[in-house]
C-alpha cells in the first residue's frame, strides 16, 4: 500500500505551479536545475495574475489593494440588493446618463424630512485632487462661456440679466465641482455621450460631494451654481436629478432663510430663483422626489422693479424666460390658491411679441394642468371645497374649452417655430422653454389623436430644436413617451409611470 503523497506549500515557485516535489535549495533548487528549468525563487508575492484570487473581497483581481478589484457580475443575490442601493445615490446617475437604462429606479418617498442630514454620507468617491486642470480643459470651459451657457436660459443670447455667464469665471475658482461640470455639461451637448463625458462628470460629482460634506450649514455660491448645473445635467439628458435639490434643500433649511435674506446678493437671488423654477409643481414628468415649495415659500416675496429699471423683459426670470408674476401662480398648483381664473386673469407682463406668444401658451397650459389631475405626481394636493353648481356653470362658461386651450397652444408655439427660422430670431432662446406647454398640450390625447395634423406639427417642430443645441435629446425622450400616451388609456395610465418605468425624470421648463 503506497503512502499519500504529502502536498508542500514551501517549495519554490516553479515547483508549485509544476506540482514536482521541490528540494528547497536556496537560491535556486537543484531539481530546477536538473530539469534545464529557469527557479523561480521562494519570495512572497503581493500580486498575482487575474483571476487568481478566487474567494474574499479581491476575487479577480489583479493586486491586492482596493482599487483593483473589478465589479462582480450582476446576477446573484448580494450584487443585486448592492444594485438597489447603489441606485439611490447620485453614483447610479452616472450610469443612468451613460446607458440611458429603461428599468426602473427603486421607488422614492414622497415625504421630505428637514432634519435629514444630506451632507452624512458624501463621502467622496474617489480623491477630489485625483483630477486637475489641464490646457484642454481650459479652452473647453471658455467654449461653455460663450455658446454651451445659452443651453441654460430661455430669453436671449445678449440678455443682461443673465448673471450666471458673468459669474463663472470667478465661482469657478473656488469651486471645482463647479469648473468640471460646465465641462461636462459642454461635452454633452457637443458629442455623444462617452468616456470624456464620464471623466469630467465623476470629477465633478466627487467634489460636489466634497463641498457639500464642508458645507454642512452654509452653501457657497460656487457650490449652489454646480449643483443647479448637476440638475441641468440630468434636465438634458431625462435622467434623475431632483435628488440635488433635495440635498441642497436641507443643507439650506439648517441655515435658515431668515438668515440668508438678509445677506442675499444680487446672483444668489438669481440662484435661488433658479431653484424654485427646477422644483415648480407638474414641471417635472417621472419625479421621484415631491416638490419642495420652493418658489411659492421662498421667492414670491421681493422687491418691486424701480422706476428706472422697469424696461421691457425687466421681470422676466432668464431660465424658464417667464414672468415672476406668472411663476407666481404656477407655484401654487397643488393648493386652494391655485385656480383657473388666477391663469385666465393674469395681466401680463412687458416683453417683445414673440415672448407675449410664449407666455400665452404657458397660461393656456397653466389651466389645462389644473384640468389634467393626473398630471399631479404626488397625492398631496389640497382639495378645495366643492362649488356651487350655479358657480361652476357660469366659471365654465367665462373660461375656454379645452378643446379651445389645446389649439391655442398649438397656435402659440408654432408662430415661435415659425419666427425662430427668421434671421429676426437669430439671437432667441425661446425654444428652450417650449416643452412645457407642448407637454401639456399634448397630454388631452382624445384632441391630438382626432387631429393628426397636430402630430405633424410636433414633428416638424423638432427639427428646429438643434440651435442652442442639447434639446435634441429630450425630444426625442418626450415623442417616445407621447407616443405610447397617445396609444393608451388615460384613465388606466400616468404619464409619470410612463417615463417612472423607463428610469427618467423629464423637467419640462
Amino acid at each position: 500500500m503506497s503512502t499519500p503523497r504529502q502536498r508542500s506549500h514551501h517549495g519554490c515557485w516553479t515547483c508549485k505551479s509544476r506540482r514536482r516535489k521541490c528540494d528547497r535549495t536556496r537560491p535556486n533548487c537543484q531539481s530546477c536545475i536538473q530539469r534545464g528549468l529557469q527557479c523561480e525563487g521562494y519570495e512572497v508575492r503581493l500580486r498575482w495574475g487575474a483571476g487568481i484570487a478566487s474567494r474574499g473581497r479581491y476575487t479577480g483581481a489583479e493586486e491586492p489593494i482596493e482599487a483593483s478589484v473589478p465589479p462582480r457580475p450582476k446576477g446573484r443575490r448580494r450584487d443585486l440588493s448592492r444594485e438597489r442601493r447603489r441606485t439611490q445615490q447620485e453614483v447610479a446617475y452616472i450610469a443612468d446618463v451613460g446607458k440611458t437604462r429603461t428599468t426602473a429606479s427603486p421607488p422614492c418617498s414622497n415625504t421630505y424630512d428637514a432634519s435629514t442630514n444630506f451632507s452624512s454620507d458624501l463621502s467622496p468617491l474617489t480623491s477630489p485632487e485625483a483630477r486637475q486642470r489641464s490646457e484642454e480643459d481650459e479652452v473647453l470651459f471658455q467654449k461653455f462661456l460663450t455658446s454651451g451657457v445659452n443651453t441654460l436660459h430661455s430669453t436671449t443670447t445678449d440678455d443682461p440679466a443673465s448673471l450666471l455667464g458673468a459669474q463663472l469665471p470667478t465661482l469657478s475658482q473656488q469651486s471645482d465641482a463647479l469648473y468640471f461640470i460646465c465641462l461636462a455639461l459642454q461635452v454633452s451637448i457637443s458629442d455623444d455621450i462617452g468616456p470624456r463625458f464620464f471623466e469630467y462628470y465623476d470629477a465633478a460629482l466627487n467634489h460636489f460631494r466634497s463641498e457639500l460634506a464642508h458645507s454642512a450649514s452654509y452653501l457657497p455660491d460656487g457650490t449652489l451654481a454646480a449643483g443647479l448645473l448637476l440638475c441641468s445635467v440630468g434636465v438634458l439628458r431625462g435622467t434623475p436629478w431632483t435628488m440635488h435639490l433635495r440635498g441642497m434643500y436641507s443643507i439650506i433649511q439648517l441655515q435658515g432663510f431668515r438668515n440668508l435674506q438678509s445677506e442675499t446678493s444680487t446672483f444668489r437671488t438669481h440662484l435661488f430663483e433658479v431653484m424654485g423654477v427646477m422644483d415648480l409643481p407638474t414641471f417635472t414628468i417621472g419625479r421621484r422626489n415631491a416638490c419642495l415649495g420652493f418658489w411659492r415659500n421662498h421667492c414670491r416675496e421681493r422687491k418691486e422693479p424701480t422706476a428706472i429699471n422697469s424696461e421691457i423683459g425687466h421681470d422676466v426670470e432668464v431660465v424658464s424666460g417667464l414672468p415672476r408674476s406668472l411663476l407666481d401662480i404656477f407655484s401654487c398648483i397643488g393648493t386652494r390658491e391655485a385656480k383657473e381664473e388666477e391663469f385666465w386673469n393674469w395681466p401680463g407682463a412687458q416683453g417683445t411679441l414673440l415672448q407675449c406668444q410664449l407666455w400665452e401658451a404657458y397660461r393656456s397650459a397653466g389651466i389645462l394642468a389644473l384640468r389634467h389631475r393626473r398630471l399631479h405626481r404626488f397625492d398631496d394636493m389640497v382639495v378645495s371645497q366643492p362649488e356651487n353648481p350655479q358657480e361652476k356653470a357660469l366659471r365654465k362658461r367665462a373660461l375656454p374649452t379645452t378643446e379651445v386651450l389645446v389649439l391655442r397652444i398649438f397656435s402659440n408655439l408654432d408662430a415661435i417655430f415659425r419666427a425662430a427660422k427668421e434671421p429676426e430670431g437669430a439671437g432667441t432662446l425661446l425654444l428652450n422653454a417650449v416643452f412645457y406647454p407642448l407637454t401639456i398640450a399634448s397630454l388631452e390625447s382624445h384632441i391630438i389623436n382626432e387631429r393628426p395634423f397636430l402630430k405633424a406639427l410636433i414633428k416638424g417642430w423638432g427639427d428646429n430644436l438643434h440651435d442652442p443645441p442639447g434639446n435634441e435629446r429630450l425630444l426625442q425622450i418626450l415623442s417616445e413617451i407621447l407616443e405610447e400616451w397617445w396609444m393608451s388609456d388615460p384613465e388606466q395610465t400616468s404619464i409619470h409611470e410612463l417615463a417612472y418605468v423607463r428610469g427618467l425624470e423629464i423637467a419640462l421648463y
